[in-house]
């Protein structure tokens, strides 16, 4: 009996034992991989996006959600920072004359696209020469008009000049307006993307995903260390937040009511989105087309309802096209313009001829929740001054090719994408820009400011400019500027070298997963 009892302890002990041992070691593996290298972590990440690009060829692209995944493939000559400031991209240096005119760019040597050929100066002149529509194509930006000409006097130089100066030139030769693409790609840019960016293009999945791959030959030694990156598409904010908790993805968006839910398992960051979210007209339609009638609409909505309910607080309200992230260019007080009041509205619309109001209908893009509730509480202030407005949500391409592109609308409301050069916000109502200028304003006076600025090198100058063109927005009620809301970023605890910018864009090129 001792005997058979001592072994059946011996038995016990040694089951206690592997026990421990398997729990100890699944303890190590799920806990925090402690003990491995960042080289022997899966360097991989799936990031939740709200919905498709609208084109994968950066030249076409217009969408903000299509640059936050894509300028991981694409560069330009300059290359933006987190701070709104550019330093140099695949120009490795440049020089400008003394009179603004010409730009001259060195190319940077080494540089290879994703099909494994060198970047060249007949690349460049291609990927201009079809932004600026030469040789018989489509003209694909407005951003270039002001060019002279363009040449490479040899093989290593690349230099623009212009009819005019501009004093924000710069700023259009980044990737997000003037990708430089492989001339031998011509006629593919959308189906089979390639750049010289820290990722390649594998697959688009409509509906699904993007993936991309790391590019085993960028320029930038040592980067990026993410070997895989995959946009999958969730336009939903609610099941993107279970995606998250549920290790299906490691990047989203937080509802604001929902970040107090993930802040203790997961990193946040908040990031000032520097974009303008706007309830906007089609000016051209009436009674939109009367600014007593606009003028009305902005004294009756409440932005503090809209802020409050909407974004949780996570928003500052705005009185015009800038965010405070653009600090001296914004033109502060506008905001207490059109501080709410129903009668001084009510009295707007009868001076306007509709003392007992309209209808109208606004229609909302599906692929993000904050737009079907901002109209709701648009529809709902509305109606305290007999205006009826009918709501009608569509999807997001749907939403482009009507409102954006065919300019097919009545009201909408929208965030216009935060960039990083203060021309580039507001240049979309100047009367020409027919690509951008979706609310079809016009007035004389903002064109001038915005011709005249960008002959203006004095920057003080400049952002006299800027305020006073902000005024006119203001003043003729283009559109109801309501605010500039926060986003907070939720991700994994093991997502580092996650970085902010002033406009949308999930730069993976630093990105890493570490213990």
């Amino acid at each position: 009996m001792r005997l058979k009892k001592n072994r059946s302890l011996l038995l016990l002990t040694m089951i206690v034992v592997l026990l421990m041992s398997a729990c100890s070691s699944d303890d190590k593996k799920d806990a925090s991989t402690s003990g491995k290298t960042v080289a022997d972590l899966p360097q991989e990440i799936v990031v939740r996006i709200n919905d498709d690009p609208d084109f994968l060829d950066p030249h076409k692209a217009t969408a903000s959600i299509s640059y936050q995944m894509i300028l991981n493939i694409f560069e330009g000559l300059m290359a933006p920072q987190t701070d709104g400031t550019l330093i140099e991209g695949l120009a490795e240096s440049y020089a400008i004359s003394e009179d603004g005119l010409t730009y001259t760019f060195n190319i940077r040597p080494g540089v290879k696209f994703h099909n494994g050929e060198d970047l060249t100066v007949e690349d460049i002149q291609y990927s201009f020469d079809r932004l600026m529509g030469k040789n018989g194509g489509e003209k694909m930006s407005n951003s270039f008009d002001n060019v002279a000409s363009t040449e490479a006097p040899d093989a290593n130089t690349f230099v623009i000049k212009l009819k005019e100066p501009n004093s924000n030139f710069l700023n259009s030769l980044t990737a997000r307006q003037s990708a430089i693409l492989p001339k031998s790609n011509d006629g593919k840019h959308n189906e089979n993307p390639i750049g010289t960016g820290p990722f390649a293009y594998v697959k688009y999945s409509p509906g699904t995903n993007l993936e991309l791959k790391k590019n085993e030959n960028y320029w930038k030694e040592g980067l990026p260390y993410l070997n895989k990156v995959t946009f999958t598409f969730q336009s939903d904010d609610q099941a993107a937040i279970m995606s998250l908790m549920a290790n299906e993805v490691d990047l989203t968006s937080v509802p604001w009511q929902r970040v107090s839910e993930v802040g203790d398992n997961y990193n946040l960051s908040h990031q000032n989105n520097n974009s303008s979210l706007i309830v906007t007209f089609n000016e051209t339609k009436a009674p939109f087309d009367n600014v007593k009638v606009r003028q009305a609409i902005n004294y009756a909505i409440s932005k503090s309802d809209i802020i409050d309910s909407v974004f949780a607080g996570y928003a500052v309200p705005l009185g015009s096209n800038m965010s405070p992230a653009m600090g001296d260019y914004q033109k502060k007080g506008l905001e207490d313009m059109y501080k709410r009041d129903v009668e001084k509205a009510k009295a707007l619309l009868t001076e306007a001829g509709y003392p007992k109001g309209f209808k109208t209908k606004i229609t909302v893009s599906s692929h993000n929740d904050i737009y079907s509730n901002i109209a709701q509480i648009v529809a709902d202030n509305l109606k305290e001054i007999g205006i009826d407005v009918e709501i009608e949500v569509v999807e997001w391409g749907i939403w482009l090719d009507r409102v954006y592109f065919g300019r097919d609308y009545q009201m909408t409301t929208i965030d216009l994408t935060g960039r990083a050069s203060a021309y580039e916000i507001i240049n979309d109502y100047i009367s020409t820009n027919d690509s951008e200028n979706f609310f079809k304003f016009k007035n004389e006076e903002y064109d001038k400011i915005m011709a005249d600025v960008l002959k203006e090198r004095d920057q003080a100058k400049q952002i006299d400019y800027y305020h006073r063109a902000q005024e006119i927005l203001a003043e003729q009620a283009a559109a109801v500027y309501i605010a500039d809301y926060q986003i907070v970023w939720g991700s994994k605890k093991q997502v580092t070298g996650l970085k902010n910018y002033p406009f949308w864009f999930h730069d993976m090129s630093e990105v890493k997963i570490s213990n």
